[in-house]
């Protein structure tokens, strides 16, 4: 039963993973824009102490939304990895002979 669910998804199977895809990007939109906002602040904090400290927080920070960025935009971009390998499963298990779907 599972197999006929996965190799002939309903509408509504559909729907959720859209919405779920297209939540991730919004999701990682907002923290890129509050990370933008958020260190423009420290820059300017930091340059009007004639430190350069904001550096610190900005690649550090930058390392995390670099990772989420992957993470939303290589697993559930157009054809991600996942749902490659998905379709590559489903594919070797139909021209295996005997193969129970």
């Amino acid at each position: 039963m599972r197999s006929s669910l996965l190799s002939h998804p309903t509408a509504d199977a559909t729907e959720r993973l859209a919405r779920r895809r297209a939540s991730a990007k919004l999701g990682w939109l907002i923290h890129a824009s509050v990370y933008g906002l958020v260190n423009t602040l420290l820059i300017t904090l930091s340059l009007s102490s004639g430190r350069g400290w904001a550096v610190f927080p900005l690649l550090g920070w930058g390392l995390g939304l670099a990772v989420h960025g992957a993470v939303v935009f290589l697993a559930t971009g157009g054809a991600g990895l996942y749902d490659r390998l998905v379709q590559a499963e489903r594919e070797r298990m139909a021209r295996q002979p005997g193969a129970s779907h």
